[in-house]
């Protein structure tokens, strides 16, 4: 079941991320380790829709549509800008510091987000 939203572009990160994590287990079971956080996103389009996803690396290792199951930390930003983030073109920091990305919870595990994005980064290039 694809993860992808084709009114949200860049949510086919989701699947790339959720391959990345289901291709090796001791890979999963390090990001989870790494992680252990449930990180939530909530995409907001050019049209004004929103849609949310999870990253669940606290459990499962599994992302999923919708907020997930108690998120320590939620990521509000627009697609395109999430677009950016994990293709590499954006740094977290900056959207954050200049209002564009806002984080509900546990501001220091979304810190640890970086590493599970670059899995996606990975994992696209192999595409």
């Amino acid at each position: 079941m694809s993860l992808k939203n084709d009114a949200f572009p860049s949510s086919e990160a989701f699947d790339a991320i959720n391959e990345s994590l289901q291709s090796s287990e001791a890979d999963r079971k390090d990001a989870i380790k790494q992680a252990n956080a449930v990180f939530a996103f909530t995409l907001k389009n050019k049209a004004g829709e929103t849609e949310s996803w999870h990253i669940d690396l606290k459990n499962k290792g599994e992302v999923g549509k919708g907020l997930g199951e108690k998120p320590t930390v939620t990521l509000s930003l627009a697609e395109e800008e999430f677009g950016k983030l994990v293709a590499g073109k954006a740094n977290a920091q900056r959207l954050f510091m200049s209002g564009k990305l806002k984080v509900k919870g546990d501001v220091m595990k979304a810190t640890r987000l970086e590493n599970v994005l670059k899995r996606a980064q990975t994992a696209k290039a192999k595409l």
